[in-house]
């Protein structure tokens, strides 16, 4: 556990960022404590991210950005936060996805990450053996942070096929599952978001051999990715 002293901002975009955080706490005279009470979370979490041993959400360092009057240091910061956040062999696909004009997506077994709930997604990001709840967290963050891209004035073009299945396999609780099908629902009202579903009488199809998306922006060859089974043996 890194202490105060240990932590150097620029071992990674989340450890500039609690460095930042408590540079700004202390500015204004201000404990752990103090500031928990101001933004409502919980002195654990402050600590965690002061030290790196957990990204902010967006909310949270928009919170402390507007306590602490940071002038926009603090989100300036958050988006690097996020997408170091994510596992190093997607981050690629990030960059392309940030870019996109057009997504059309594949998902046999999940829902997509651009549609799930928080509550689904870390459901999800904890059956992965050996994860802390710290890692399950860290990823949260840069799954959550990939929806911004709907969010903007002007949104790709997102296109959803989901084998039937999705819909029925209980994920987290039904709790949790009633807010992530509510959640698709309110998507498919969006002018710019499809949702499709083939149902389970489709049998066989090739798209069971994994999950896949495939984006188009202006000015640049169509980009896929994948998760494929390839063993046909």
């Amino acid at each position: 556990m890194p202490k105060e002293s240990e932590l150097c901002p620029a071992d990674s975009p989340t450890a500039l960022f609690g460095f930042e955080l408590r540079r700004y706490r202390k500015a204004r005279g201000w404990s752990q404590l103090r500031l928990s009470k101001e933004v409502s979370y919980s002195v654990g979490t402050i600590s965690m991210i002061e030290t790196a041993r957990r990204a902010p959400t967006e909310e949270f360092a928009r919170l402390c950005d507007e306590t602490l009057e940071a002038e926009g240091a603090l989100m300036r910061l958050w988006p690097m936060v996020s997408h170091a956040s994510a596992p190093s062999w997607f981050r690629p696909w990030l960059d392309v996805e940030a870019t996109a004009e057009t997504i059309r997506t594949w998902e046999p077994l999940i829902v997509p990450g651009l549609l799930q709930t928080a509550d689904y997604a870390r459901a999800i990001l904890s059956g992965e053996p050996g994860v802390t709840p710290e890692e399950v967290e860290e990823h949260l963050t840069a799954r959550m942070e990939r929806q911004s891209i709907l969010r903007r004035p002007r949104p790709p073009l997102l296109w959803v096929v989901l084998d039937e299945g999705v819909l029925h396999r209980p994920i987290g609780s039904r709790a949790v599952m009633a807010a992530q099908l509510t959640r698709l629902l309110e998507a498919s009202q969006a002018p710019r978001i499809t949702i499709q579903v083939l149902p389970l009488d489709a049998y066989s199809t090739t798209g069971l051999l994994g999950g896949f998306a495939v984006t188009q922006a202006h000015g640049t060859p169509d980009t896929a990715y994948g998760l494929f089974e390839l063993d046909r043996v």
